[in-house]
């Protein structure tokens, strides 16, 4: 029935190719290559480069693109033609952020990390105190390090405290750091620098302090607003820890926090 008929083997459902995997449609497969092309593209498109994205071609895509005009997926602009996200596509978008949960989503990934970099990974997050450790994951060598669940990091000495001076808003951090600020030996200028560095950065660096013979690196983890949502901290033994901003540790470290934050549905940059 013209463009609205879809290719029978579309509507079979057929066994994955990798052994051991569900089932399933493959014309749900083929039409959510669209609904992917849409999201990377981040803008409305006209069919023709909608369809290449997807790798089909315009009259296949198109009975897809009717069908999810009418689930409220896909919305096409009477005026320009383009295809854009639909109000049902942002509904699911906003469903799914609510039921995500940062902690959990943060722990198996700092997990990872830990037996990636062979250094203890916590996670971190803003408490009525201050930044509070929330996890720990520890590698499979013995990594002496003072600090446990629930420790409160300072803001200032910190690589924990300082991720969560520089990224929150002044409201939260302003009464603590001028708590600590008349207890540390640096100017506003010298302060405000090292705000600037680790916001360039997007780490945090502490070499030998607050803990001697310790070196951290912590990374901030941001939500779907661009708001911190927790931090990332990898801490080790001096003699086995890279310092270096682009050494092994922080690249991995900024990776593990950007895979986290995309899941929490923050997009670039």
């Amino acid at each position: 029935m013209g463009d609205n008929r879809l290719d029978n083997e579309t509507l079979e459902e057929r066994p994955s190719g990798k052994s051991g995997d569900r089932r399933g449609i493959q014309s749900i497969e083929v039409g959510g290559a669209l609904l992917q092309a849409l999201v990377r593209h981040d803008a409305p498109m006209i069919l023709k480069d909608l369809a290449r994205e997807a790798g089909m071609p315009p009259a296949k895509a198109h009975p897809y693109l009717v069908s999810f005009g009418k689930l409220g997926l896909i919305e096409q602009d009477p005026v320009t033609g383009r295809y854009g996200l639909g109000a049902f596509a942002l509904q699911m978008g906003l469903s799914a952020l609510h039921g995500v949960n940062p902690l959990r989503v943060a722990t198996p990934e700092a997990a990872r990390l830990s037996d990636e970099i062979q250094q203890n990974v916590a996670v971190a997050v803003w408490g009525n105190h201050g930044p509070t450790i929330v996890s720990i994951e520890e590698c499979s060598r013995q990594v002496h390090v003072n600090m446990r669940v629930g420790t409160v990091m300072d803001l200032l000495t910190s690589a924990t405290g300082r991720t969560f001076a520089a990224f929150l808003p002044a409201r939260q951090t302003t009464a603590l750091i001028e708590d600590e600020f008349a207890r540390q030996a640096l100017t506003r200028e010298q302060l405000e620098a090292e705000f600037a560095e680790i916001r360039r950065e997007r780490l945090a660096r502490a070499l030998g302090k607050p803990i001697p013979g310790i070196n951290a690196f912590t990374a901030p983890v941001f939500d779907h607003n661009g708001h911190l949502a927790l931090a990332i901290t990898a801490m080790g033994p001096a003699a086995s820890f890279d310092p270096a901003w682009d050494g092994a540790v922080a690249t991995k470290l900024r990776a593990c926090a950007k895979a986290i934050s995309a899941r929490l549905g923050k997009t670039e940059p």
